[in-house]
């Protein structure tokens, strides 16, 4: 589906960094935004944002790996302004260390969250959006999902999964006139990014809104066209 004025659109991980923009971007659309995230103050300032573009904002805390708090969010959503018709799983955490001496606890906690969570709100999405033959999933994966790094394989592993996930979702979805693509953003001046890989520079990495304009992209296709996978690295500063 296109992006039209009043879509209600949901964006977990939306208190800051990747999906405060993308929330922003969709405020600017004039969408009704869904905010979701754990701390509600940073969902508050969101919401400002959203708000000052033009969009609509409702702020729902929660944890996305928590089924209750899943349900809980798309309840909200239908008693308020109806089915989603877009959602994009943005929610993540890292946790970074060597394999070997890597705690199983935050092996748990990295897959709950970035996969666990992910597939949860694609559940729910799905059973709003199916009885009407509309909607669009985008899930926010990473370069990560496609190649691996010393000291992030918990990451690793939950974003190789959200690609597993996609894969078959949009196979699930597309008999149902429901788009599902992913977005494989490369390294991203996010404070996650920055804690993961603080050899890198900041000046050369992608920028937040870089990721929000992918997800405008995707929801600006006509009904007809589907894109299943979208990378998007920083352009080289010199030519090769």
């Amino acid at each position: 589906m296109s992006l039209e004025k009043n879509s209600i659109c949901i964006v977990t991980g939306a208190g800051r960094g990747i999906g405060r923009s993308i929330a922003v971007m969709l405020g600017r659309r004039q969408a009704r935004v869904v905010l979701v995230a754990r701390t509600l103050k940073e969902l508050t300032r969101t919401a400002e944002l959203v708000r000052r573009e033009g969009g609509e904002a409702l702020v729902v805390r929660g944890d996305v790996s928590r089924e209750a708090d899943v349900e809980r969010l798309f309840d909200k959503v239908s008693d308020r302004w109806g089915a989603a018709q877009v959602l994009v799983n943005n929610a993540g955490i890292g946790i970074y260390g060597p394999v070997a001496t890597y705690a199983a606890r935050d092996f748990d906690q990295v897959l709950a969250v970035n996969l666990r969570g992910t597939f949860l709100c694609c559940r729910a999405a799905l059973r709003q959006m199916m009885p009407v033959r509309r909607g669009t999933i985008i899930n926010i994966s990473s370069v990560v999902g496609i190649k691996g790094y010393a000291n992030q394989a918990a990451y690793t592993a939950a974003k190789h999964g959200v690609m597993g996930l996609t894969k078959s979702l949009a196979a699930e979805a597309q008999p149902h006139g429901i788009r599902v693509s992913v977005i494989l953003p490369g390294a991203v001046d996010t404070p996650m990014v920055r804690k993961a890989r603080p050899d890198l520079n900041p000046g050369e990495l992608l920028q937040t809104e870089d990721v929000a304009q992918a997800v405008e992209y995707l929801l600006s296709l006509a009904d007809r066209a589907a894109v299943d996978e979208l990378y998007i690295r920083r352009r080289a500063s010199r030519p090769f």
